[in-house]
């Protein structure tokens, strides 16, 4: 089991920033019951319609929203377990994640890398997904070996899928993949399986953990349901990470992003829990702030930094674990 490295005795697990108050937080989340009460999500996957409606929720058939009774939110974030075992091949690199415990992972896929040799900055490839597996494996402070590159050298249609393939061999660690559908997502869960030799060891050593994002504002489209869904149906964690933008997709004063953030992830954990109670949940961010002169996300923005800190106060809220991404 990987620790995160301490000094001294009474060393703190992590370090934090309690940027918000428990009266707060209790208003982001009555804002947020009532945002998914009143104006609920527009989901555009017929198989999470139904999954939501035998739930209790309100399902509008015509417009695809669906609107989410307060107590179903409550409860299911109840269900979700407050800790999480990133499983690696080998067990010294398993990571808990959970509480105030911190880790780091790679940001995943990008399309662009500089390249080692010549320092040109290029298109990513195959060779730089094995590498980078292999880079993740032998640093001692990444404890999950997420994919920072895609293999853009491949075929759209089967990129994700090769590229959990080559990580897979490369390192020893847990890997956070992106899965472009269901189908992929159970391709992939089907190679972790061969793995580790079956469906039902995998499902106590999850070494692949998936993410989805939901489309601001509020929305939950097809390829995310159907990871959110796959990945439920056989207990693998699934990350909810919300990429809301303060002054475009979202509200521009801070307050109101985080309550539009924590609608859409909330909602994509609830259709985790009423596909498969218990189900292992991570609540994402990567929201920040719109820069209108130049129509960009700034990640290194103030405001992405203070966001990321209130989520995670939100994560430790609903005692579910947190991934926040940052520059």
């Amino acid at each position: 089991m990987r620790q995160v490295p301490m000094a001294g005795i009474n060393a703190l697990k992590g370090w934090g920033l309690k940027s918000l108050t428990e009266d707060e937080l209790d208003q982001i989340h009555v804002a947020t019951l009532d945002v998914l009460q009143s104006t609920g999500v527009f989901v555009d996957h017929d198989e999470a319609l139904k999954i939501f409606e035998k739930g209790g929720c309100w399902v509008n058939k015509k417009t695809k929203v669906v609107r989410f009774p307060n107590h179903l939110v409550n409860e299911a974030m109840a269900q979700c377990p407050s800790h999480i075992l990133l499983a690696g091949r080998d067990k010294a690199q398993d990571f808990m994640m959970g509480g105030r415990e911190v880790g780091f992972t790679p940001f995943n896929t990008g399309a662009l890398t500089q390249d080692l040799e010549t320092g040109e900055i290029r298109d990513s490839n195959l060779e730089d997904v094995k590498n980078m597996a292999i880079l993740c494996d032998a640093l001692e402070n990444v404890d999950v070996a997420s994919p920072p590159v895609s293999a853009e050298d491949e075929p759209e249609s089967y990129r994700d899928l090769i590229g959990c393939a080559v990580t897979l061999p490369n390192t020893t660690k847990h890997i956070a993949m992106d899965a472009e559908s269901g189908d992929h997502c159970q391709k992939m869960i089907e190679m972790a399986a061969a793995v580790v030799g079956d469906k039902e060891t995998l499902k106590y050593r999850p070494i692949v953990s998936f993410g989805v994002c939901p489309t601001s504002p509020l929305q939950l489209i097809d390829e995310c349901c159907a990871v959110i869904i796959e990945s439920a149906k056989n207990w693998m964690p699934i990350d909810v990470l919300s990429m809301a933008m303060s002054g475009a997709t979202a509200p521009i004063p801070l307050a109101g992003t985080l309550v539009i953030h924590n609608a859409e992830v909330l909602s994509g954990i609830v259709l985790a829990q009423l596909t498969n109670p218990g189900t292992p949940c991570i609540y994402g961010t990567s929201t920040t702030t719109f820069y209108m002169k130049t129509a960009t996300a700034t990640v290194g923005a103030p405001e992405m930094g203070m966001i990321s800190a209130a989520v995670a106060e939100l994560a430790h809220y609903y005692e579910v674990p947190c991934y926040v991404g940052g520059s």
